[in-house]
C-alpha cells in the first residue's frame, strides 16, 4: 500500500464479540487486512471474548469495553468515540448497528457510520419473541437511514433494505464478504486426525455452521437418512449453539447415531472441506453464506437450499452447486447422491477464476473505494493474490 496516498485518521470497527459467526469473521478478516496494509486499526468489542480473538492481526488494536451485552456497551462506546475520534466506524450485526447511531449522535461527533448487513431483515425479524425484537423494525428504520453508507453482503439483502426498510438505493452498497486469503488454503491443507478420513473409509457429508433455527439441519438429517439407506455413508455437523439436544434427539430418533457426528465448533473446518465428498448448507435464510465460497475454494462439491438471499448469487444459480428447494430433504437427498458421483478433479477451470470477488484483497480495496471516494483505486493498494492449491483431496 502507498501509505502516503491515504489519510493516517483511524478507522474503527465495532462488534459485540468474536464468537464463532460469519458476521464477526468477516469483521475479523477486515480490520487484519487493512492493519497488516498500515492502516491505523480498532476493533471495539462489546465483550472481547470468542475463538476469533486469537486469530487478529497483532497490528489491530483491540478495545475491550466489558459490557455483558450490546446495549450495556453503549455508555463505552460513547466515551470511546469522544476519546478517539476515529475518521470512520465499521459496524455489524442488528442490534448493534442500532447502537453505533445512537453512540454517535450521543456523542456529537462527526465519525462517518459505515453499518453492514449480513441477513435479510425482515426475514430474520419475522417471528420476533423478545420485546426488543419486536422493536427492532422501528429501529432499523429509525437508525439505518442516519448512516453513511450500508453496505449488504448480497444483492438480495440490499434489495430487502431498500423494499422493506425504507432504505435509498444510493446509500446501499453490495460488497461480497472476504472469504479467500493464503491462510484458507494454508489451513486447507492440514491433516485431519479424523478416524471418518481414513483410506478406505465411507464418504463423509459435511456441513458447518451455528447449531441455530435457522440453519435447519433437521432437514439435511432427514436427507442424510434417505442417503443413508442406498449407500455407506456419514455426516459431519461442525458448529455449536441451542439446537444442539434437539438434533442429537432426531439423530437417536432415527438410528443414525453411528454415522452422524456434531463435534461442536472446530477452528479449521477447511481441512474437513478439502476431504469431504459433498459440502451441504440446509439453511431456512441467509444473508449470505461464508461457507459455500469456502467450500468451493476447497474443492468440495456444494448442495445448497435455494434460501433468501445469498446461495443462489454465490451459486449463480446452479452454475457452482446444486440448489434444492428449502425443507424439501427428498430433493436434497437426491442432489447429495449426485454429488457423491463427481470426482473432484472435475473441478471447472473457470471456477478459481470465479471465486476471485471473495478474496480479501479484492473485497478490501471495494471497503477502500468507500471509505476514501476521493483517492483513486490503483494508488489504494498493490494486490497479491495467491492462487488455489490443486482441487484434489491430497
Amino acid at each position: 500500500m502507498h501509505k502516503s496516498l491515504l489519510p493516517t485518521k483511524k478507522i474503527s470497527f465495532f462488534i459485540p464479540s468474536l464468537q464463532g459467526g460469519g458476521a464477526e469473521k468477516t469483521m475479523m478478516n477486515l480490520a487484519s487486512g487493512l492493519a497488516e496494509h498500515g492502516l491505523e486499526i480498532d476493533l471495539v468489542i462489546a465483550d472481547a471474548k470468542g475463538p476469533f480473538l486469537s486469530d487478529l492481526s497483532p497490528k489491530v488494536r483491540v478495545v475491550d469495553l466489558s459490557a455483558s451485552r450490546v446495549l450495556t456497551s453503549l455508555p463505552g462506546l460513547v466515551r470511546y468515540l469522544r476519546r478517539e475520534k476515529p475518521m470512520v466506524l465499521l459496524s455489524a450485526l442488528d442490534h448493534a448497528n442500532v447502537i453505533v447511531i445512537f453512540a454517535r449522535f450521543i456523542s456529537c461527533i462527526s465519525t462517518n457510520i459505515i453499518l453492514s448487513v449480513h441477513h435479510p431483515l425482515s426475514v430474520a425479524l419475522r417471528s420476533p419473541n423478545t420485546l426488543i425484537e419486536k422493536m427492532m423494525p422501528s429501529l432499523i428504520r429509525m437508525s439505518y437511514s442516519k448512516a453513511c453508507k450500508v453496505v449488504s453482503v448480497s444483492k438480495g439483502v440490499g434489495c430487502d433494505l431498500i423494499s422493506n426498510f425504507g432504505l435509498q438505493a444510493n446509500k446501499v452498497r453490495t460488497i461480497y464478504n472476504p472469504i479467500i486469503n493464503s491462510e484458507l488454503y494454508d489451513l486447507g491443507q492440514k491433516s485431519i486426525s479424523h478416524p471418518w478420513f481414513e483410506p478406505q473409509q465411507p464418504p463423509v457429508i459435511l456441513a458447518v455452521g451455528r447449531l441455530s433455527f435457522e440453519k435447519d439441519y433437521p432437514t439435511l438429517i432427514r436427507a442424510f437418512q434417505r442417503v443413508r439407506q442406498q449407500r455407506s455413508v456419514r455426516l459431519l455437523i461442525l458448529g455449536e449453539g441451542g439446537e444442539r439436544s434437539k438434533l442429537e434427539g432426531l439423530v437417536r430418533a432415527l438410528g443414525l447415531g453411528e454415522d452422524v457426528e456434531l463435534p461442536g465448533f472446530v477452528p479449521n473446518p477447511y481441512a474437513f472441506m478439502r476431504k469431504a465428498s459433498c459440502f451441504v448448507l440446509p439453511s431456512l435464510f441467509e444473508g449470505f453464506g461464508n461457507v459455500l465460497v469456502e467450500a468451493l475454494a476447497m474443492g468440495c462439491p456444494v448442495v445448497s437450499t435455494d434460501c433468501p438471499t445469498g446461495p443462489t448469487e454465490i451459486l449463480e444459480g446452479g452454475k457452482w452447486g446444486t440448489l434444492v428447494p428449502v425443507g424439501d430433504y427428498e430433493a436434497m437427498a437426491a442432489a447429495i447422491l449426485g454429488k457423491l458421483e463427481i470426482n473432484r478433479k472435475d473441478t471447472p477451470p473457470l471456477l478459481n477464476s470465479y471465486l476471485q470477488r471473495f478474496e480479501l484483497e479484492e473485497v478490501m480495496l471495494q471497503y477502500l473505494d468507500m471509505i476514501f471516494p476521493d483517492t483513486h483505486r490503483g494508488d489504494i493498494m498493490t494486490v497479491k493474490k495467491r492462487g488455489p492449491p490443486s482441487a484434489s483431496p491430497d
